[in-house]
């Protein structure tokens, strides 16, 4: 074969005339690779049968009906959501009941140690720092995010042990390729539902350093299970609490569903920016094995999502949340000039925070949530009625009016919850990053790309709202 082919100008003008009869006919480029990656499958599949004897011949079948449905260009992305929604629906049913018991018994435990400390006659500031402070903080923690997570994971492990997840990727692949990254950024971004920490050491499937790196830095733009309180709660209250009966947590998970699809439209906007900006590159190419549909074993499933997934993470969670319940406790209990630390940083913040739909408190909440994202809603509580510690009412009515009585508006919900989907990672996130990437350069603009995007969409849809006289 002549290697000099390609500059042979008579060959090059008989390529483009046949790309032109084959555009012409409606046959893309996709569609020919597809052609030609099925032309080939059908030819090994049929040497195959020439040497190797099955006597069910219809063993695949089941497989390849469901797979039409499933992995369909119509049907595929519109199921893939409607199992999205399920999922979330049934973590949002039924987080609720367990979180509250978890709570009781955690806040129990908090009065005993307050009956201990004040048995010791111990000094106030001490039982303020240690109990109110960092124990109340991990009670919020452990209470919140553990139900969540536990019944999530194990889900989530359902739908890989079936052989779903690599049907998901299937029919993300080609987004994430006009992204100009790797399909399987698909499977990592899933595990970021769970928790983005998850996710960023998911991301080791992948090959390319380039393409890893892109699902890293992005990895926090889909929600974790320590963003879903903040988000379900301001669904239900300013949106969902139109409807009545059970039909409320339906339409609370279908609204849900829809920022967490914008969080991944988010995710093939800024990593198709940076595969053309700082990590610049073409998608890597990659055989993906479609396994067959497996029944589950759900011993394994709850090995896997109990103890692999679900108290890995909740104990880095809770290693980084003591501290922050410490530097909480101090801001809102030490005053200067007669306000606290935490209203003097409020202040300051207040401006800027009005341009993006909120104001200081709110911002200033999801900055000390840093540690965790589960202690935003509480400290902004805190703040607001000045208690000095992380409080909860009883039930989402009772916060409603406090936070309308503050000011709040659906402008200041929505905004809220845009920043919520796109803020920055959690400290158990940018630790797991630095420790997957081994480079604070990494880690600092995983930090920072989330946190500019989400002041541009907040700012976008604040002062357009204001504009069109809508808030």
């Amino acid at each position: 074969m002549n290697l000099n082919i390609l500059s042979n100008d008579e060959f090059l003008s008989k390529f483009e005339e046949a790309k032109g009869i084959l555009e012409e006919n409606g046959i893309t480029r996709d569609i020919l690779r597809d052609k030609i990656v099925s032309c080939i499958y059908k030819i090994a599949e049929k040497s195959a049968k020439q040497v190797v004897s099955i006597e069910n011949k219809k063993y695949n079948e089941t497989d390849r009906k469901i797979d039409r449905i499933l992995t369909s260009k119509i049907y595929g992305i519109p199921v893939m959501i409607a199992l999205l929604g399920v999922v979330f629906w049934i973590t949002i049913t039924g987080a609720n009941y367990p979180s509250e018991l978890i709570a009781t018994g955690l806040f129990w435990i908090e009065d005993r140690l307050t009956d201990l400390f004040n048995l010791l006659e111990a000094p106030k500031w001490l039982h303020g720092v240690m109990v109110t402070g960092i124990y109340r903080t991990l009670a919020w923690v452990v209470s919140v995010m553990l139900p969540p997570m536990a019944i999530f994971f194990p889900l989530f492990t359902l739908l890989e042990d079936l052989g779903y997840l690599p049907r998901v990727a299937f029919n993300l692949d080609n987004f994430f390729k006009k992204a100009c990254c790797h399909g399987k950024q698909a499977l990592t971004m899933c595990m970021g539902f769970g928790c983005n920490a998850a996710g960023v050491i998911g991301c080791r499937i992948i090959d390319s350093p380039r393409e890893r790196m892109i699902a890293i830095l992005t990895n926090n733009f889909v929600p974790c299970n320590g963003r879903f309180p903040t988000l379900i709660a301001i669904i239900t209250m300013f949106f969902a609490g139109i409807v009545a009966g059970p039909f409320k947590s339906l339409i609370s998970a279908l609204i849900l569903v829809a920022f967490i699809v914008f969080g991944v439209v988010m995710t093939l906007l800024v990593s198709k920016i940076l595969s053309k900006t700082i990590l610049r590159g073409l998608p890597s190419s990659f055989t993906l094995e479609l396994p067959p549909y497996r029944k589950p074993q759900i011993g394994r499933i709850i090995v896997r999502s109990i103890f692999d997934r679900t108290l890995f993470v909740l104990g880095r969670a809770v290693c980084i949340a003591a501290p922050a319940g410490l530097i909480i406790w101090v801001l809102a209990n030490v005053q200067v000039n007669g306000l606290n630390l935490l209203t003097h940083f409020a202040n300051f913040l207040d401006p800027f925070a009005y341009l993006i739909g909120m104001d200081g408190i709110i911002l200033m909440a999801f900055i000390l949530g840093f540690p965790a994202n589960e202690i935003v809603i509480p400290i902004i509580i805190m703040s607001y009625l000045s208690t000095g510690s992380l409080i909860e009412f009883e039930n989402l009515s009772q916060l409603y009016e406090v936070l309308v009585s503050n000011g709040w508006t659906w402008l200041t919900a929505v905004c809220v919850m845009l920043f919520t989907l796109l803020h920055f990672p959690c400290g158990t996130t940018c630790w797991t990053i630095r420790k997957e990437t081994q480079s604070w350069k990494w880690t600092v603009l995983s930090f920072l790309i989330p946190t500019v995007t989400g002041i541009i969409c907040c700012f976008i849809v604040a002062n357009t709202a204001r504009l069109l006289g809508l808030a």
